[in-house]
């Protein structure tokens, strides 16, 4: 039997359902369940993600039999629709559109209005008499298909369109007569058989195989590729082509289109929001061609528009959209993105999918929808995506500072960003590179700017609403954005925009507030986020702040949910008081050079490191003993009765010297010797490869005095606040860089010795662990013999990724991202664990470790222990925590709650 690759629906039935959401990509799955449902959707077909893995892998064939499936759907359509495809007196016209899995909005290329010819056009005016409409739509249509498809770039008939309207007095499409929309059809015809030197195509059937065909090549453009990219969206799912039924807004002023959403996405307030035009078709929302109109009565006010609202022109047509926006809330358990359309006075849903929000409504609303019983805690907790959690910890605006607006706009995305002014996206990224700080200035944003808007701190439209490109991009990526700030005069030529008479050029520093839709000259001060204040600096009480109280109540979810526990990598007591405040379960690294490097202690270590004997040496170290153990006290006092994982010396030495001139002058003259002794000790601290030399546990095994002192600071430490403060402390000291039993046991029998006399001299209980760093290969292939000696691993894979793929992190942005744009590979390595490599190291060296040592306590404290994907492999392979900087534990805490949840198939 052969695969079937055709889905049709419409007319109350469909072929398919939310179940085949793999298969028929996530527009043709709600449209499938929007048909079974009873829902108003114009009829059509999907064609699956399966054929365009097939017409990327056999160079745009497509498989056996698919023309004729299409040929079957296509009947089935006419017969729902009571018109004929290409029929000259009842013509069908087509929308074809892609749909992936995940919602890629814009990414994609999409042809509206397809079957108009010379003859369907006239035989639609004769059926509408309404010729307007009619070449409306053929002007529409030729335009879309012939960059989409032909490749003509869609800008030349921009400048045709303005010349016309010129011509005849015109600004708004609206004033658009018949004729002057026939006369750019022909105009924009002659444009295609210049620019192609073919005519533009006629027969309906070539037009539909020609857009599919551009819908599935589409899925491999550079923006949609970007976007995959930004999202972690792999390039085997493909996308698949949806092919509907027109229905049509621009049909008079009984017609219209909109954008709706089922809760604001914005704040995530329980309150139908969205968009509509009065006589146009759908890419005039998104595109910010004209000043939409609220759908709501609340929403006008709210936005200060004189424009009347759906629900006061439409007031039936909305009352019918409400109770459909509740059904499918209802059914979807989710706040919806709908796109609807009115053509002479009858409502037609065209697409619903899961809205993109930012952060703070993705909170609200998963938070609010455990309240009112429409989901469960788990489904909440998988709800928000953790890598966006650290948004709610950005700056903002002083609210109750003096401040006078430049100019306003519409608060599309929350958030406050201050930057340089460009005007292009190439700008944006280019100079986002360079480290500088930007704000994108636009007209009005499209999906080739993908990349400038990712780049930029922030994102400015003097076009468009609220459910413009501009603001839905930028809700989903979490950039703040002020859209449809209209006093905006955008000179792109001039690189400038002028606002009255004040003239800001590309360079300038400017601040925006998505929140209030503000934009500032100038940089401005910025102020900690609500949950910093309530956290952090207790400037604000936990009742005061709803964005706290839904905050907590997702964290305390998830902790109910997860396994893995979290700690976080800490230097120092401020770090370790920041970390726990977040929840934080102790720390999992504790780097103990970054002590050293601080003013009044890096004289004594370089008195260490140009040391000529070993009583010299000692004598230094003695300097510093005081020092490490007040910084070990802090820390066990902020962790309290939590484990503190501390990792002795493991930098080379050479790093605490410095290295020019300048500065080895004044280490001889603090130390009173020669500037050739501090030169000559330069010189013999040298390596070619330092990464790999004399660090970690060799020097310890070259210098034990180093790490005798260190051992005597953690344990002089854990004993006095044993004895003076009630702790229950228990230090977890972890040897570095080892690769070889030997060196451990050679070092763990010294520091036990160490820790003993300690604990015996202070006549206290210490129960204390020692440890190893698992960073070689050779550890890992050796982790039960390892294990033998160690009490407990923790997986530094930054250094293990370097040693496993032979790559310096350092020095790989030259290259990296030549191979990701490549393909070659799909992540960096150094960002989210490669888990078919580094990983099964890290599996291997778990399932070695305890084969010998069966209570072995595991886990991992490189930058991945904050990688949500990351976290998910440690929850695979049994880690026991992992542990990440402080502003990530909110971000680890989520994800391991959302890998617990996976590993029970939740």
């Amino acid at each position: 039997m052969s695969k079937k690759n055709v889905y049709i629906f419409g007319d109350g039935k469909a072929d398919g359902d939310a179940t085949l959401r793999n298969l028929l990509g996530g527009k043709g799955a709600n449209l499938a369940e929007m048909s079974r449902l009873g829902l108003p959707v114009p009829a059509g077909f999907t064609i699956t993600t399966e054929v365009c893995a097939h017409f990327s892998g056999h160079g745009g064939e497509y498989p056996k039999g698919l023309s004729k499936e299409v040929d079957e759907a296509i009947k089935k359509v006419e017969k729902v629709m009571g018109a004929r495809f290409g029929d000259a007196a009842n013509p069908l016209l087509l929308s074809v559109r892609s749909g992936a899995r995940a919602s890629m909005p814009g990414m994609m290329d999409t042809v509206l209005n397809l079957g108009l010819n010379e003859e369907t056009a006239a035989g639609l005016v004769k059926q509408t008499g309404n010729g307007r409409f009619v070449y409306d739509s053929f002007r529409r249509f030729v335009q879309m298909y012939s960059d989409v498809v032909l490749g003509v770039d869609h800008s030349g008939f921009e400048a045709l369109l303005n010349r016309k309207k010129a011509a005849t007095g015109k600004t708004l499409d609206t004033e658009m007569s018949e004729e002057d929309w026939r006369d750019l059809v022909g105009q924009f015809k002659e444009r295609v058989l210049l620019e192609t030197g073919k005519a533009f195509p006629e027969d309906p059937r070539e037009q539909l195989w020609g857009a599919i065909g551009a819908v599935f090549n589409s899925w491999m453009n550079q923006r949609a590729i970007t976007y995959r990219r930004l999202n972690d969206i792999p390039e085997e799912w493909g996308t698949a082509c949806n092919v509907q039924s027109m229905v049509f807004g621009n049909m008079g002023e009984n017609s219209a289109t909109g954008v709706a959403f089922t809760r604001d996405p914005a704040t995530g307030e329980r309150r139908f929001y969205g968009e509509f035009l009065i006589n146009a078709q759908g890419e005039d929302v998104v595109a910010g061609i004209r000043t939409p109109q609220q759908i709501t009565l609340v929403g006008k006010e709210r936005q200060g528009s004189d424009l009347p609202s759906m629900e006061e022109v439409m007031p039936k047509l909305y009352k019918e959209l409400c109770d459909i926006y509740a059904k499918l809330e209802a059914h979807y358990r989710d706040m919806q993105d709908m796109e609807f359309t009115v053509q002479q006075g009858k409502l037609w849903i065209l697409q619903t999918r899961t809205g993109k929000r930012t952060t703070r409504a993705a909170l609200k609303i998963a938070v609010d929808m455990v309240r009112e019983g429409l989901i469960k805690k788990r489904d909440a907790v998988k709800r928000v995506d953790p890598k966006t959690l650290d948004r709610l910890f950005h700056p903002m605006l002083d609210p109750k500072g003096k401040r006078t607006a430049l100019a306003k706009g519409l608060a599309a995305s929350p958030g406050a960003a201050s930057g340089r002014v460009v005007f292009s996206a190439d700008k944006a990224e280019e100079l986002s590179k360079q480290g500088e700080d930007v704000i994108l200035i636009r007209d009005e944003t499209s999906p080739e700017d993908i990349h400038g808007m990712h780049a930029a701190r922030g994102i400015v439209t003097a076009r468009g609403g609220m459910t413009s490109h501009a603001a839905i991009v930028a809700v989903g990526m979490g950039r703040p954005c002020v859209a449809g700030c209209s006093a905006l005069r955008i000179d792109e030529k001039a690189e400038t925009f002028q606002v009255k008479d004040t003239v800001v050029k590309e360079g300038d520093w400017i601040t925006m507030d998505g929140s209030t839709g503000e934009i500032f000259l100038d940089k401005m001060e910025t102020f900690p986020s609500e949950i910093f204040q309530v956290l952090v600096e207790g400037t604000r009480k936990p009742e005061d702040s709803e964005v706290y109280q839904d905050f907590a109540a997702l964290m305390g979810w998830a902790d109910d949910l997860r396994r893995l526990r979290v700690r976080t990598n800490a230097d120092t007591p401020t770090d370790a008081m920041l970390a726990r405040r977040f929840g934080a379960e102790g720390i999992g690294l504790c780097r103990t050079e970054h002590m050293f490097f601080e003013a009044e202690r890096i004289i004594s270590v370089r008195k260490m490191i140009l040391a000529h004997t070993i009583e010299e040496r000692r004598a230094a170290l003695a300097e510093i003993l005081p020092m490490q153990r007040s910084d070990f006290e802090g820390i066990f006092r902020e962790m309290r009765d939590l484990p503190v994982t501390i990792r002795l010396l493991d930098p080379p030495l050479h790093e605490f010297i410095p290295h020019d001139a300048k500065g080895q002058s004044e280490v001889a003259k603090a130390l009173k010797v020669t500037v050739k002794a501090v030169k000559d000790r330069v010189e013999a601290l040298k390596e070619f490869n330092p990464m790999l030399g004399h660090r970690g546990c060799r020097l310890g095994i070259t210098y034990p005095e180093i790490y005798e002192m260190q051992v005597q600071a953690i344990m002089e430490a854990a004993c006095n606040l044993i004895t003076r403060e009630g702790f229950s402390i228990t230090p977890e000291i972890m040897i570095p860089l080892v690769g070889n039993v030997k060196e451990l046991s050679f070092l763990r029998d010294r520091c036990v010795v160490v820790a003993d006399e300690v604990v015996a001299k202070a006549g206290v209980k210490v129960k204390y662990l020692i440890g190893t760093m698992i960073e070689l290969p050779r550890a890992a292939v050796t982790a039960d013999r390892i294990a033998r000696v160690a009490e407990f691993f923790s997986f530094g894979t930054n250094d293990l990724t370097q040693t496993t793929m032979g790559l310096s992190r350092d020095d790989a942005g030259n290259f990296l991202g030549r191979y990701l744009e490549l393909g070659l590979m799909e992540k960096d390595p150094f960002v989210s664990l490669d888990q078919e490599g580094v990983g099964e190291l890290v599996r291997m060296g778990v399932e070695k470790g305890r084969s010998t040592r069966a209570d072995l306590k595991v886990g991992i404290c490189g930058e991945h222990g904050g990688d949500p994907a990351s976290i998910h492999f440690c929850e695979r392979v049994g880690l026991d925590y992992v542990s990440c900087s402080p502003f990530r534990v909110a971000i680890a805490r989520l994800a391991a709650a959302q890998a617990a949840l996976a590993a029970k198939g939740l």
